[in-house]
């Protein structure tokens, strides 16, 4: 897909752009079912893409985000900032004033950012701040870094979310282990699924939901993680499985519309929605994983 006419960038040759007609799923969300994980992307004539920027995507803007919820059956979103536009959160934000109160944020923030800057970013409906530490995305920065920015937004009750590889998680634990947030990692911290649910990385991840008990995770991403691949993503299911069953207060699900960065194909939306009554069997997973988690977590100032 090339760039939109007079915008400022050049999506990247072979970019997947995501599904344009995704199906309707045949698993019927419950009233109130949360996407919370998903991102918007430009349009980037009107909000451009930070020039550090590891990629550069196709436009994936909020009226397409939109018509996919609707689509879905879902009635709110988590948008969660994308690393193509840096510390700019401008494109989110915008969502989430178009939205209505349909939906709340995940921004990125530098350590200098201003008492002003958060508290607007509070009142567009942002609930936390993502720290990426994957280095084919960003370039991670010293710990002391992470912490000065926890500081500052601790006392806005906000959460962190973070983005890490199962490699990743053994180096970083001191850091994740003394955040002393909420916390909730992306991805189940992308086990390895050929290796299966017994792998030492997947025990560790476990061991870290186990050990404490502010950490949350996203049973997100098949497209992302599964071996054997769409549309069923089999080898995903008992993955996600045991940490919904394991600790059902502690989880979130959704899409990672528009699918940034994917190289093998492009999922059908409707497709992922129907897996969710594979890695959540029963009606009471469902509305923990779908609506009390994320309303807890993002909408507690709701009656």
């Amino acid at each position: 897909m090339s760039a939109s006419i007079g915008s400022p960038f050049t999506t990247d040759p072979g970019w997947l752009p995501y599904h344009p007609t995704p199906s309707r799923p045949a698993f019927r969300l419950p009233p109130g079912a949360v996407d919370a994980h998903c991102h918007v992307f430009g349009p980037g004539a009107e909000f451009p893409f930070a020039p550090e920027r590891n990629y550069t995507p196709c436009d994936a803007g909020k009226d397409a985000l939109f018509a996919l919820r609707d689509h879905l059956g879902f009635e709110r979103n988590v948008i969660v900032q994308a690393t193509c536009h840096g510390a700019d959160n401008g494109a989110m934000v915008d969502a989430l004033h178009a939205a209505g109160g349909r939906a709340r944020g995940v921004a990125t923030v530098r350590s200098t950012v201003s008492d002003g800057e958060l508290a607007d970013l509070h009142a567009a409906g942002v609930r936390g701040v993502r720290f990426n530490f994957v280095r084919r995305l960003v370039e991670p920065k010293p710990d002391a870094y992470y912490h000065r920015i926890v500081e500052r937004i601790a006392p806005l009750g906000w959460h962190v979310v973070v983005y890490f590889e199962a490699a990743d998680l053994e180096a970083r634990w001191d850091l994740l282990t003394a955040l002393p947030t909420t916390v909730v990692v992306d991805h189940m911290g992308r086990p390895d699924i050929a290796a299966g649910t017994g792998d030492p990385g997947f025990a560790r991840f476990l061991r870290l939901l186990s050990e404490h008990p502010r950490y949350w995770s996203k049973v997100t991403c098949p497209e992302r993680l599964s071996v054997s691949g769409p549309p069923a993503y089999t080898d995903f299911v008992p993955f996600a499985r045991t940490v919904v069953e394991r600790f059902p207060d502690r989880v979130l699900w959704g899409t990672d519309w528009p699918h940034p960065n994917l190289t093998s194909h492009m999922p059908d939306d409707g497709h992922l929605v129907d897996i969710i009554p594979r890695i959540a069997p029963t009606a009471d997973l469902q509305q923990a994983l779908l609506i009390d988690n994320p309303r807890r977590l993002y909408w507690s100032d709701l009656p």
